[in-house]
This record gives C-alpha cells, sequence and structure tokens, in this order.
C-alpha cells in the first residue's frame, strides 16, 4: 500500500501558497469538473457577500489572502475563484466534507484521533505537507487540493494539535470565513492564544474545533460559529460529528444529516463502553466502526448519502514535549512522524 509522501513548503506567505498550488494543479481541474459543490459555488461570483467576506479576512487575516493569491498564482487560476472555493462553507450550507473527531485523556497522556471524510473522487489525490512559514511556528498538516491547510487535521511545531469538523450552519454572517480562520490558528503559539482567536474573530459560519497542546493538560471541544463560539474545557473522552451538540445549540440554524445523527449516536455509545485506561488502538477502532445498523463511522461507500468516504485517520498522540502523529490508510499506518515542540524542521524524525 501506497505511503503518504510529506512535501515541504516554506516562506513566505506568496511562496507557501504557490507551492500548495503547484501541487494542486494536477489534479484540481479534473477535481473540480466532477465536484458539484464547484458548480454551486461557483454561481456567488461577483456577490457582494463575498466581497464582505474578503474584506473581514483582509482585516483580520492579510497573510492568508496572501497564500491564497500564491495558491491561484501556482494553479493557474484566478483568485476570486480560489478565494470562493475556500469559503465553499458559507456559500453552501450542505458541504461535502464529514469527518469524526475523538478526544481522550489517559494518565499523562492526551489522544486525538480523527477521520476525515470528503469528496471521494480525492482518495489517493490528498497531500501531507509541512508548511513552515517565515517567523511562525509551522505545522504538518493533510492537504485538500486547492484548499488551505488546517481545516482538516494538523499538529504544529509550538505543540497546538486540532482536528476539524464541518458544521452546517444555515444563517452565514459577514465575517471571517471559516477556512481562513482554520489556518490562523496553526499560527498561534499556545493553546490560550488558539481560543482566543475563535472566541475573539468575527466569524462567518461555523466549525467544531478539537484541540489540544503538549506541556498543556486540556483538550477542548469548541463549536465556533456565526452566532456563538462554545468552548467545553477539560474534555476526558468525546466525540463530536458535523453538527452542533454542546448545551445551547438548539437556538442556532443547521443541517443535521442522517450520517451525522448516526455517527454521533453511535461514538456515545462505542466510547463509554471502552475499558480505562482508554489506548490509542481502541480510539482507532471506533472510528473503523461499520455500525451494525444505520450509517457508518467508517464510511467507504460510494453510494453514501452525504457524498463523503474516509479519505484518511490520523492519530495525535500529545506528550509533554511534542506530538507523535500518525496517519492511516484504513488499519495500515502509512506516515508516522514525532513533531518536538518548538522545533526546527531538521529535528523532525520521520
Amino acid at each position: 500500500m501506497q505511503e503518504w509522501s510529506l512535501f515541504q513548503v516554506t516562506g513566505r506567505p506568496d511562496d507557501i501558497g504557490y507551492r500548495l498550488g503547484e501541487l494542486a494543479r494536477p489534479v484540481m481541474s479534473a477535481y473540480m469538473q466532477q465536484s458539484a459543490a464547484w458548480q454551486q459555488v461557483s454561481r456567488w461570483r461577483g456577490h457582494p457577500f463575498v466581497k464582505a467576506l474578503r474584506d473581514a479576512a483582509e482585516a483580520y487575516f492579510p497573510a492568508q489572502i496572501v497564500e491564497l493569491e500564491g495558491m491561484a498564482a501556482g494553479l493557474g487560476w484566478p483568485i476570486e475563484d480560489v478565494f470562493l472555493w475556500n469559503c465553499r462553507g458559507e456559500l453552501i450550507h450542505n458541504t461535502p466534507d464529514g469527518c469524526t473527531t475523538l478526544a481522550a485523556a489517559s494518565g499523562n497522556t492526551r489522544f486525538i484521533v480523527h477521520n476525515e471524510d470528503g469528496d471521494p473522487y480525492l482518495r489517493e489525490r490528498c497531500y501531507l505537507v509541512d508548511v513552515q512559514p517565515a517567523g511562525k511556528p509551522g505545522f504538518v498538516s493533510f492537504y485538500y487540493p486547492g484548499s488551505l491547510p488546517g481545516h482538516t487535521f494538523a499538529a504544529s511545531r509550538a505543540g497546538l494539535v486540532q482536528a476539524i469538523n464541518n458544521l452546517r450552519i444555515r444563517e452565514p454572517a459577514a465575517g471571517v470565513p471559516r477556512m481562513i480562520l482554520a489556518r490562523a490558528v496553526l499560527d498561534a503559539d499556545s493553546l490560550d492564544q488558539a481560543v482566543q482567536l475563535l472566541r475573539d474573530t468575527p466569524r462567518a459560519s461555523g466549525f467544531h474545533h478539537t484541540l489540544g497542546c503538549a506541556g498543556d493538560p486540556r483538550l477542548l471541544s469548541i463549536e465556533a460559529t456565526a452566532q456563538r463560539c462554545s468552548i467545553a474545557a477539560d474534555i476526558t473522552l468525546a466525540g463530536h460529528a458535523n453538527h452542533l451538540v454542546h448545551p445551547g445549540c438548539e437556538a442556532e440554524a443547521q443541517i443535521v444529516t442522517d450520517s451525522s445523527r448516526d455517527r454521533q449516536a453511535r461514538v456515545e455509545t462505542l466510547l463509554p463502553a471502552l475499558r480505562r485506561p482508554v489506548s490509542d488502538d481502541a480510539l482507532l477502532r471506533v472510528l473503523q466502526d461499520q455500525a451494525p445498523a444505520g450509517l457508518p463511522i467508517y464510511r467507504d461507500d460510494p453510494q453514501d448519502p452525504d457524498d463523503e468516504n474516509t479519505l484518511a485517520t490520523a492519530l495525535f498522540r500529545i506528550e509533554a514535549d511534542g506530538v507523535a502523529m500518525q496517519v492511516y490508510r484504513r488499519t495500515h499506518c502509512a506516515f508516522d512522524t514525532f513533531i518536538p515542540r518548538t522545533a526546527h524542521i531538521s529535528e523532525v524524525r520521520r
């Protein structure tokens, strides 16, 4: 089975974006041609709401806009179209981006484990990238062609781990697009700084962020949406699919798909039955579960009702001095590294 290769991406924001665009160029045209989501998103060209989203993004995170401009140059695409694609969660509410995330504390070790569910066309067409922006900690992330890294799963050299779950928010606002905010979190120096970004930035729609950090005992579940930022702290064992579940979420309009409902229910059935202390193997088995009834956690059906399949599973073991990161194709570990906290790239063991 093919191993995951790690592509190094370094320099200023325009350099980083250009290299990401180059990586995406061989698959982007065919990917967009078969994408129903792109057909819907592209109809928003020239809309005043898109301008409001870009104005907010440039005001708060101008470096990420420069990354997108570089990506457009590397792809040979208009920047307007690249920006649209990176705002798909704000422009079409039932986007084909799934995912299930587990978080667990076991003794002195904390785990974040994540199924990355997306367009089945992208199986074997996504990348792992080692992004090193000048003057920032840098991070290793799963990369969808043409999308800013950060809205999937990643670990940074500041020791920060972030796993993202799509939320299908019905009423977006003129704020910072969620994919740009998720990318900005990876530049944070600490868990507290990441939380501050999510809490204080005006948000355009919503993601669920599972966060942890080397040297910090907390695991956080954050539903950061256009209307509210709900933070569940000190998580010991929990899971999250693709809809709001924190208390108070009833006031926010969202789409809850059958798959998300079934996966959330199945996770809440399986987690309490795990033996203590919880092991990484046990958590991986939960994410590989295919359920005796209902729609499964691990998704490989070409007729999946949300048009999503599990493209990768990530296991993060958060330790005092850094983060052990493994990425699986089904049950096969195809990538294994340790990212020391505040380390230089040459110190990353692969």
